[in-house]
């Protein structure tokens, strides 16, 4: 039950995602104090027949986009994620659950004059993308202030789980780098007080030491895009999700880009090639690209009619 004179406002957030050849993007909507923010808004239960519906009309008025593909993605609903408190209930002392949903589009096109923005979403986690190889602040930045925080005296659960967190996070000592523990490693950027977000909140007493470690959103959206690549990352070994965020033609070098911004890492293209093969997945057309200083590509389409009700299938991402 909550507590007197607390009501409880459950809201709606979407994390929608497109990719270009060079870089994943994510539509954000700029707030008044210059923080950015997912959009998002409060479910109206009289208005809305589902949180879809909702979720739909919401991204429509804020970012003007009409959403695509859509599915749940989690419900936030931690004590203190509100603060400071996301202006959707008009209450101050209003307790709010989100409902994330991810949303997937083929194409980054801006939406019209005073809707969302389109943001390269390794503006927000730096460290996720090791397409050039491990980015230098892991090792010049990050891993030292995080190894000063797990020795601190009197750590909750002792320095030896805060080390071994941060060893399986940030794949050191014997540990290899996951890319799908990005919400583990912004989660412990954030209880070690090293991202803007934790002082804005309260959790620490000033501003993080050092260079700034991301761009920050408003509320926890930080964490539910973190989230949400973290879905993104995993379903695309085992679903065919990544067609969602191509074109209808396509080459193969551009599908191997899409996938390598998304995992963060780049791929062994004959080993990627030779899997996708096996798949049947796609098929070409017997279309041409042809690119001023490049050699001539064929085209290439996802078989989305023809694999309708088969068991469904991801890419292998096999590194370089």
């Amino acid at each position: 039950m909550p507590t007197a004179g607390q009501s409880i406002v459950v809201g709606l957030n979407a994390v929608i995602l497109a990719a270009d050849p060079d870089q994943p993007q994510v539509l954000i909507v700029p707030q008044k104090d210059s923080d950015v923010a997912l959009p998002f808004g409060p479910f109206n239960p009289a208005e809305d027949r589902t949180f879809e519906i909702g979720l739909r009309r919401w991204v429509a008025e804020q970012a003007r986009f009409q959403l695509g593909y859509v599915e749940q993605l989690y419900t936030f609903g931690d004590r203190g994620r509100e603060a400071p408190v996301a202006a959707m209930s008009g209450q101050e002392n209003s307790r709010i659950i989100s409902v994330g949903y991810l949303g997937l589009t083929p194409v980054a096109a801006p939406p019209p004059e005073g809707g969302g923005q389109w943001r390269d979403w390794y503006r927000f986690f730096p460290w996720e993308d090791w397409r050039n190889g491990k980015p230098d602040m892991i090792d010049s930045e990050i891993v030292p202030r995080l190894r000063a925080w797990a020795d601190e005296a009197g750590a909750p659960g002792g320095r030896a789980s805060r080390h071994d967190r941060l060893k399986h996070a940030f794949g050191l000592d014997d540990a290899n780098w996951n890319e799908q523990h990005a919400l583990d490693r912004f989660e412990l950027l954030y209880e070690a007080g090293l991202v803007d977000e934790a002082a804005r909140d309260g959790q620490t007493e000033g501003p993080p030491p050092g260079p700034k470690l991301g761009q920050p959103m408003a509320s926890d959206h930080r964490r539910i895009l973190a989230t949400a690549i973290m879905r993104l990352r995993g379903k695309v070994r085992y679903r065919p999700i990544v067609f969602e965020l191509m074109p209808e033609f396509f080459t193969l070098s551009a599908l191997q880009q899409v996938v390598e911004g998304i995992v963060g890492y780049r791929l062994h293209k004959q080993n990627f090639r030779r899997a996708l093969d096996r798949t049947g997945f796609v098929e070409g057309t017997g279309r041409m690209e042809v690119k001023t200083g490049g050699r001539p590509a064929e085209l290439f389409r996802y078989r989305r009619i023809a694999l309708a009700g088969q068991p469904s299938l991801g890419l292998a991402t096999p590194r370089l």
